[in-house]
């Protein structure tokens, strides 16, 4: 992304998520994901490599889901600051939760990549986390909805 590219998207990001909390929780998401694709490019198993990419593109495909629920919370609780809104507090829990996890899973499939030899349960474990992170921001878009009603 070149500088005019990057500037304009950080005045989008500014007017749809704010300064603050949701802002924070849309991009530790997306450094992430950013982490877990640094990841990939070191992993010589092909077999490995195929698996994480398919995790790596299911969570990809979370990052809009994301962006909707933080451009909807600062929407209902604009935010420039830290304070997190009490109405809206169990979304921040699991969007922070999501991207605690999404970190995890960054870190699991690293610890593979470093595995000497051949991985006997491939990316197993690069899984089961990556399933917490599915049903975090699940969670997140379950709580959003009912805050509303």
């Amino acid at each position: 992304m070149g500088f005019f590219s990057a500037a304009r998207q950080g005045h989008k990001d500014d007017a749809e998520l704010g300064k603050g909390l949701w802002r924070r929780a849309h991009d530790r998401f997306h450094r992430g994901l950013d982490r877990f694709h640094q990841v990939l490019e070191g992993v010589e198993d092909d077999q490995l490599y195929g698996e994480l990419v398919d995790i790596a593109n299911e969570l990809a495909a979370l990052s809009e889901r994301v962006r909707a629920v933080c451009m909807e919370a600062q929407r209902r609780s604009p935010s420039e600051g830290l304070d997190i809104p009490v109405a809206l507090s169990g979304v921040h829990r699991e969007l922070s939760k999501a991207g605690n996890s999404l970190a995890t899973t960054a870190e699991a499939a690293a610890m593979l990549r470093l595995a000497v030899g051949p991985v006997p349960v491939g990316a197993a474990s690069v899984r089961r986390r990556a399933e917490a992170v599915f049903q975090q921001v699940s969670d997140a878009e379950k709580r959003l909805h009912e805050s509303a009603s």
